[in-house]
């Protein structure tokens, strides 16, 4: 009785804790690049190889693969970010570097396994990144703009996860979500004369804005070799952001994107302690107005359906990981993975200097120590290469004012789970 109670109090725990998240990540666009320590040391790999309870997060139908888990993660995020504009324009020459280049951000859930074939599971994961805040507002030379100038996004997914073996080699999973996020808007002034709500663009605090979707997975053991797993996230359908109507094309609109992932993962039978695995993966950014709307040729003013947005493509993901287990206590990670270019005319670099998230390739390494049957301790580090873009901003005197964003960023994950 006494040891059924401590586990489920355990679970409990880890589960309320994660609850606590604060996202702020920024990697391919502003979706993380993988959820948990094991899946950050393959380089966000984990579609067909199972990666504890926060891999139920890429792949629903993993669940199964997890067993009775309750694990908790807490990522320490460090991106660099700069803006550097050249004279010539309205904009202040110079190089401006934001603020904001630390956060902290758990994550965490539990799994329960109902029977033989089918599991349960609860976590919660997050996204974010466009979490800025320059001390000089570089817009000012267009007549306005306070300071501090920048802008914060945050975005936490609650899901309840099941999943079900229903064949020897074919095993499903569906996740319903909860998303939830929050925005706000500093030093945008210059802005308020260009939107079909001038008093709703910048300065009103943070708003809220919830939605739900789902995320379905599946996961097929072709071979005691070969591994082949797939998984779709619907798009999201949130709530407008009501105090930053007229900042966000469509009223306020800022959908969460559907993305797709398939993957491989090989298991050598001359080499049993090695897994190789490789991905693709898309975001459907270009679905979302918001994001997708360029800023270089507007269809119509701030807050209407082809308001100026970010300039956003699609974005195609491909990682490559490598797994070795080395002895029955450690198992050892590394990945590499490499994100398509997201901004699609460099016009529209200028609207995206309030959130410069440039990295495209990522390189991982990471690590897991059982520390007995039950207790497992996983340690993970992602460093971003350094990236930017480099774009123009028309002038009266025809000549482009040149801008350049850039970022890299480092990224230290430790959690632990507990098995029952």
């Amino acid at each position: 009785m006494i040891n059924s109670w401590t586990r489920r109090a355990a679970a409990c725990a880890l589960v309320g804790a994660s609850l606590l998240a604060s996202p702020a990540q920024a990697t391919n666009g502003y979706f993380a690049n993988g959820y948990g320590g094991k899946s950050k040391g393959m380089a966000g790999a984990g579609v067909a190889v199972s990666t504890g309870v926060l891999g139920m997060a890429q792949n629903p139908a993993m669940g199964v693969k997890v067993g009775n888990q309750a694990a908790f993660c807490l990522t320490t995020f460090a991106p660099d970010r700069d803006v550097t504009i050249q004279p010539g324009g309205p904009l202040t020459p110079g190089k401006f570097k934001s603020d904001n280049d630390v956060f902290f951000i758990p994550c965490g859930g539990a799994n329960w396994q109902l029977d033989d074939q089918s599991s349960l599971g609860l976590f919660v994961f997050g996204n974010g990144g466009m979490n800025t805040e320059f001390d000089s507002n570089f817009f000012a030379g267009f007549g306005a703009g306070s300071a501090p100038l920048g802008v914060n996004l945050e975005q936490a997914f609650f899901s309840l996860n099941y999943a079900r073996q229903v064949s020897d080699r074919l095993s499903i999973g569906v996740s319903p979500i909860l998303a939830v996020q929050r925005f706000k808007a500093e030093g945008l002034e210059a802005f308020a004369p260009l939107s079909v709500s001038p008093g709703n663009v910048t300065n009103r605090g943070h708003d809220w804005s919830t939605g739900f979707g789902v995320n379905l997975g599946l996961l097929y053991e072709a071979s005691p070799e070969w591994t082949l797993g797939a998984a779709f996230r619907s798009r999201i359908q949130m709530s407008s952001f009501d105090k930053y109507r007229g900042l966000f094309a469509e009223g306020g609109d800022f959908d969460i994107p559907a993305m797709v992932t398939l993957g491989a993962a090989y298991t050598p039978a001359a080499a049993p302690d090695w897994t190789i695995t490789g991905e693709y993966q898309r975001i459907f950014y270009s679905n979302i107005n918001a994001i997708a709307n360029s800023s270089v040729t507007p269809g119509g003013p701030l807050g209407s359906a082809g308001g100026i947005g970010f300039g956003w493509d699609d974005v195609d993901i491909l990682r490559l990981a490598a797994i070795w287990r080395k002895s029955e206590q450690l198992t050892l990670r590394t990945g590499v993975s490499y994100s398509s270019d997201f901004i699609g005319n460099t016009g529209d670099v200028v609207i995206n200097t309030i959130a410069p998230g440039t990295p495209q390739w990522h390189l991982s390494a990471g690590a897991s120590y059982a520390i007995n049957d039950r207790w497992e301790l996983t340690f993970a580090y992602t460093h971003a290469f350094s990236n930017g873009f480099t774009g123009a901003n028309p002038t009266l005197t025809g000549v482009p004012q040149t801008v350049r964003i850039r970022m890299h960023q480092h990224e230290v994950t430790t959690g632990f789970s507990y098995r029952w």
